[in-house]
């Protein structure tokens, strides 16, 4: 359980590095420990009420880390950083996006 741990925790270390490249492994490690992060916060949340400040604080936080992250998995991917906004195109935007973010690690690094 060490990966997922390592990587949510380098994911939050470099939140503001937009700089270099994350491994497949880096970022989808880092993708189910916020999951597992926001669910329990979400069940906790469901049973002490007060908790749910908590968890809007924790879903627009993990905001931060998540937009370097992404422009940096996708430059290992050889894809410039802009198609991070091919999500913003309904309904197949964000599924591209899922597509370039599981592609393999290249050589070069791209613009």
């Amino acid at each position: 359980m060490a990966q997922p741990v390592d990587a949510f925790v380098s994911g939050w270390q470099r939140s503001f590095e937009y700089e270099g490249r994350s491994t497949r492994g880096d970022f989808w490690w880092f993708v189910l420990a916020n999951f597992i992060v926001s669910l329990v916060l979400a069940i906790a949340t469901n049973a002490v009420s007060q908790l749910a400040a908590l968890y809007t604080l924790y879903s627009i936080a993990v905001i931060v880390p998540s937009i370097p992250l992404t422009v940096r998995r996708l430059r290992d991917a050889g894809k410039h950083w802009a198609w991070i906004f091919i999500s913003l195109i309904p309904l197949i935007g964000p599924i591209w996006l899922i597509v370039l973010l599981v592609q393999a690690s290249v050589g070069a690094v791209a613009g």
